[in-house]
């Protein structure tokens, strides 16, 4: 009898799935079971001696990536952000969530991803929807130095960077921010957690769905010419 102290082992699983004629569902039940105690995680209790713990666990993640697929709609990823626009950033993350401020530590700390784009063996190939040139997530001059920081990195053989524009007809609706991670994790942050994506079936979702974004991106000097519109945007 099955008493739910221990959870089942990959063998078990296999038995279960074959018992019941479920082959095809084995690998995504097994990449559940390994990753059910890490795929929610709350920010509160993430961040419940600080945000630089976090930094400097993400940059392991990043050392470890080959391709990093991003799209975001809300803030910049972490990689191309400035010190004035994460600082600004952190500090309105630590206020909402009332927990302790070592945001000089954390943006310290996340200052040294920005080392993986010139270092050899990592690749970004990024999505911004044009909301993310737009929000005012910081003051006036920590937007327009984070906006040309985003001119000044599209160079880097590294960096793959495109621009979904407001007037882009949509083949996907307009999605969470999330992190694909080669094709092993996806990263989907929340207003309350982070979460980890194991699963095959999901990732390939998420390999599909990036895809999809990309084909709506404005690239090169389109994509230049968006960012340079909202740096000269009325304050």
């Amino acid at each position: 009898m099955q008493k739910g102290d221990a959870p089942p082992s990959d063998t078990d699983i296999r038995t279960w799935c074959a018992a019941c004629g479920a082959d095809d569902q084995t690998e995504d039940l097994i990449a559940t079971a390994r990753a059910v105690d890490s795929m929610y995680l709350e920010w509160r209790r993430l961040h419940r001696t600080g945000m630089s713990k976090v930094q400097q666990d993400w940059n392991t993640l990043h050392e470890r990536t080959r391709v990093c697929r991003v799209h975001v709609s809300n803030v910049p990823p972490g990689f191309f952000r400035t010190p004035a626009f994460a600082t600004a950033l952190m500090e309105q993350i630590t206020a909402f969530q009332g927990t302790p401020n070592d945001v000089a530590e954390a943006v310290a700390a996340r200052i040294v991803r920005s080392r993986f784009l010139c270092e050899g063996g990592h690749r970004y190939v990024v999505l911004l929807e044009e909301s993310v040139l737009r929000y005012r997530t910081a003051g006036p001059g920590a937007m327009r130095g984070q906006l040309r920081h985003l001119l000044a990195v599209m160079p880097l053989a590294s960096v793959a960077l495109g621009i979904i524009p407001f007037t882009a007809q949509r083949t996907v609706w307009p999605l969470e921010a999330f992190y694909l991670h080669d094709d092993t994790m996806v990263v989907v942050g929340t207003l309350t957690a982070e979460i980890k994506v194991t699963q095959p079936r999901e990732l390939a979702d998420y390999a599909k769905g990036f895809a999809d974004l990309a084909q709506t991106a404005a690239y090169g000097d389109a994509a230049r010419a968006l960012i340079g519109t909202a740096i000269d945007a009325p304050e």
